[in-house]
């Protein structure tokens, strides 16, 4: 596809896209980003001009990448709730004690990969064992072995654990 072939197909289909997102998001900002990086990830793909078969791959993509962001904001949430502990019996050390851990913990988790880290939540988290993990995010068991593997080197390493 040339740069004029895409430009076209820019032009013509950039709004619907954004629209169908922000049908079913309800967020104009989420929308325009969606449809942005769906366009550049088909210009990335380098494919033969064919406009019908290019805008179904447009509105797929952006399908695709709406739901992802939303299975990660739902990931993020079930998280936040999980993370929410009353406290009210203990002492204001204890109290500071678990703050620093908690701290520790969620920066130690935002410097893993987004791979590495959503593995790690639907096992901790989620409760879900390793296969139903695979099942998905439709990878092998060994590769959710793996990122389990590294999530949890990474964050001994962070949190100084022995």
């Amino acid at each position: 596809m040339t740069s004029q072939e895409f430009k076209q197909l820019f032009d013509r289909y950039f709004d619907s896209v954004r629209s169908y997102i922000y049908y079913r998001s309800g967020d104009r900002e989420l929308s325009t980003d969606i449809a942005q990086e769906a366009f550049m990830r088909l210009w990335e793909k380098k494919l033969e001009y064919h406009p019908k078969e290019n805008v179904g791959l447009i509105y797929k993509m952006a399908s695709d990448l709406f739901i992802s962001r939303y299975r990660k904001q739902m990931v993020e949430l079930k998280y936040r709730q999980e993370l929410s502990f009353d406290l009210k019996e203990d002492t204001p050390e204890e109290q500071l004690q678990y703050e620093e851990l908690k701290e520790n913990y969620e920066r130690a988790l935002a410097q893993l990969s987004e791979k590495q880290r959503v593995v790690f939540l639907m096992s901790r988290v989620e409760g879900l064992k390793y296969y139903e993990i695979a099942e998905r995010l439709s990878i092998s068991v060994k590769a959710v072995e793996k990122r389990m593997k590294y999530a949890l080197s990474a964050l001994k390493v962070s949190l100084n654990v022995s």
